[in-house]
C-alpha cells in the first residue's frame, strides 16, 4: 500500500470520526478534555489554541474531502472562535475560555495569536468568508504592533497587552524571553495568511522571520535549532528539540516557497535539509523518533506529534534529496504509529505518548494541547504529495 493511501485510511477511519464526535452542540465549539480512561469532561476549559487547531483541521479537511459534515464542523468551530475566543475590547485571542465560552485565562500569547491566524486563513480559503480573513489580518496587525521588538518576537502579555513572564512556552527549568517555538508558529500563521491573500506586509514579515531563523535560531555548528533565548536571542539552555527540528525542516520549506524567491528558497532549504539530516542521525531510533536531548541526555519518550512530524519531515527530505533512507524511515515510523501510537480502544484516537518500549503513558487523549493538528496535517500532506513511498 502507498503511504498516501494509508494516510487516507487513517484520516477517514480514525481521526475525522473521533473529532467530529467531540462537537459541543449545547455551548459551542468542541469539548476540551477526554482523559486517558476515555471519560469526557464536558465542563472542562476550552483552550483557544485547541479550538484554533480544530478550526484549521476541519477547514483543510473540508477542502480535501468535500464532505458537508466536515465543512459544518469547520463552520461550528469558526462561530465559537469568533464569538468567544476573540477579545472584542482589547484585540487578540484569549488563552482559554470556560466550557460555556466565558473568558477564563485572559493571557495574550503570541503563539496563540499565530494559530488563530493560521486557522482563520484556512477557513477563509475553504468558505470565502471575508470576515474570517479580516479577523486574520487584524491579528497579524496585533502581533506586529504588540508582540515585536527591534530584534524579533516576544511571547506573553496581559489581557491589555502589558508584558508578562512566559511560563506557558518555557520548559526545562528556564524562563525564556523568546523562543524558537513561537517564532516557528508565527511564521506558520503568517504563511497561511500569505497563502490566502498575498499581502505585501505579510511577505515582508515572513522574510524578517526567516532572517532571524537563519541567523539567530539555526546553529550551523550544531546542525540544529536553538530553543530558548533571552531577549537578545542568546541561547539559555543546551536543548535539542528533535520534534521541532524535523517539523521546521518541512514547514519552513513550505512557507518559504510561497514567497517565490529562488535565492531565498535555496538558502533556507539548505538549512532545513541540514536539520532533517541531523535529526535522522541523532534521534531516529527503534522505528521512531526520540523526543529531545537536554544537556546531552536523550528523552526517550515517543510523543504523538513528534512521530507525525517525523514522517512528514523525512518524506520532505526524501523528495528533496532522492535518498531512499528517508523514505524508509518515514515508512518505518508510520508502522510505529499504526502499531503503537494509535489507540485501538473504541472511541479513541492516538495516545499522547509512549515509553521507550512502546507502552502508552497515561495522559489525556484530548486536552488544550492534544489536538488533530499534527496527525491531521500529516494525513493531508501525504495525500496531497502522494510520495513514492510504500508501507
Amino acid at each position: 500500500m502507498k503511504l498516501s493511501e494509508a494516510a487516507r485510511t487513517m484520516l477517514d477511519e480514525t481521526i475525522l470520526p473521533f473529532w467530529l464526535k467531540l462537537r459541543d452542540d449545547e455551548y459551542g465549539g468542541f469539548y476540551g478534555l477526554l482523559d486517558y480512561d476515555l471519560t469526557l469532561h464536558k465542563q472542562a476549559e476550552k483552550g483557544c489554541i485547541l479550538n484554533s487547531r480544530i478550526l484549521w483541521f476541519f477547514s483543510e479537511a473540508a477542502m480535501l474531502t468535500g464532505r458537508a459534515d466536515v465543512r459544518a464542523a469547520a463552520d461550528h468551530a469558526y462561530d465559537f472562535l469568533e464569538e468567544h475566543c476573540l477579545d472584542k475590547k482589547n484585540g487578540g485571542v484569549y488563552w482559554s475560555v470556560t466550557y460555556d465560552g466565558k473568558p477564563l485565562d485572559t493571557t495574550k500569547h503570541t503563539y496563540n495569536q499565530a494559530f488563530a491566524i493560521y486557522a482563520l486563513s484556512a477557513y477563509y480559503r475553504m468558505s470565502g468568508n471575508v470576515q474570517a480573513l479580516a479577523h486574520a489580518v487584524e491579528l497579524f496587525k496585533v502581533i506586529e504592533a504588540h508582540c515585536t521588538d527591534e530584534e524579533g518576537y516576544l511571547e506573553a502579555f496581559t489581557v491589555d497587552w502589558k508584558p508578562e513572564s512566559n511560563e506557558k512556552l518555557s520548559e526545562n527549568g528556564v524562563l525564556a524571553a523568546k523562543t524558537m517555538n513561537t517564532l516557528l508558529h508565527v511564521f506558520e500563521g503568517y504563511s497561511g495568511l500569505y497563502q490566502a491573500a498575498k499581502l505585501p506586509a505579510v511577505g515582508t514579515a515572513m522574510r524578517r522571520i526567516l532572517t532571524i531563523y537563519s541567523e539567530k535560531v539555526y546553529s550551523p555548528e550544531l546542525h540544529r535549532q536553538l530553543v530558548f533565548f533571552d531577549e537578545h536571542y542568546n541561547s539559555i539552555i543546551d536543548l535539542y528539540s528533535y520534534g521541532h527540528d524535523i517539523e521546521s525542516s518541512w514547514l519552513i520549506d513550505w512557507g518559504c516557497r510561497l514567497l517565490d524567491d529562488d535565492a531565498l528558497i535555496a538558502r533556507i532549504e539548505s538549512i532545513d535539509s541540514d536539520l532533517a539530516q541531523s535529526v535522522y542521525r541523532h534521534a531516529y531510533r527503534d522505528h521512531s523518533l526520540l523526543n529531545e536531548c537536554e544537556r546531552g541526555v536523550d528523552n526517550t519518550t515517543r510523543v504523538w506529534w513528534v512521530q507525525a512530524e517525523a514522517v512528514l519531515g523525512f518524506v520532505n527530505e526524501f523528495e528533496k534529496s532522492g535518498d531512499e533512507k528517508y523514505a524508509a524511515a518515514a515508512a518505518d515510523i508510520w508502522h510505529y504509529i499504526e502499531s503503537k501510537m494509535v489507540d485501538k480502544r473504541p472511541g479513541s484516537e492516538w495516545f499522547w505518548c509512549t515509553d521507550a518500549a512502546g507502552n502508552p503513558i497515561q495522559k489525556p487523549i484530548v486536552e488544550p494541547w492534544k489536538c488533530p493538528y499534527h496527525n491531521g496535517r500529516l494525513c493531508f500532506e501525504l495525500i496531497r504529495r502522494d510520495p513514492d513511498v510504500n508501507v
